[in-house]
């Protein structure tokens, strides 16, 4: 079994996709080929992806049962002890200043203006 989500997609791409696939909302697909299908059907997502994004889920003889495959998406699957993990971007690094401050802290200033 097989779940594709698709993201920003061209629609030939989408249409193309239900000759092996049902598409149960918009832009997530669901079916069960064989592998030689699956492989062929991730193949053309890829190609005609274009800017899009795909996220496919199949069914794998492993200990979760299941493994992922991504395409331009910020999510990526990693091995964590034996298990595949979607790790997310770190996104707050990036939007939070690490540049230290320099010269003297707020408290100092007010002692000085204390004196």
């Amino acid at each position: 079994m097989i779940v594709l989500q698709l993201t920003a997609v061209p629609a030939g791409l989408r249409g193309d996709l239900t000759k092996w696939l049902m598409e149960i909302a918009p832009g997530v697909f669901v079916g069960n080929p064989s592998a030689r299908i699956r492989e062929l059907v991730w193949e053309r997502t890829v190609e005609l992806c274009k800017d899009g994004r795909a996220i496919m889920v199949c069914s794998a003889d492993t200990e979760q049962g299941m493994t992922f495959r991504t395409h331009r998406h910020a999510w990526v699957p990693t091995d964590f002890d034996g298990l595949t993990l979607m790790m997310r971007p770190d996104n707050s690094s990036k939007s939070k200043a690490t540049e230290r401050r320099t010269g003297w802290s707020t408290a100092r200033h007010a002692r000085k203006k204390r004196r």
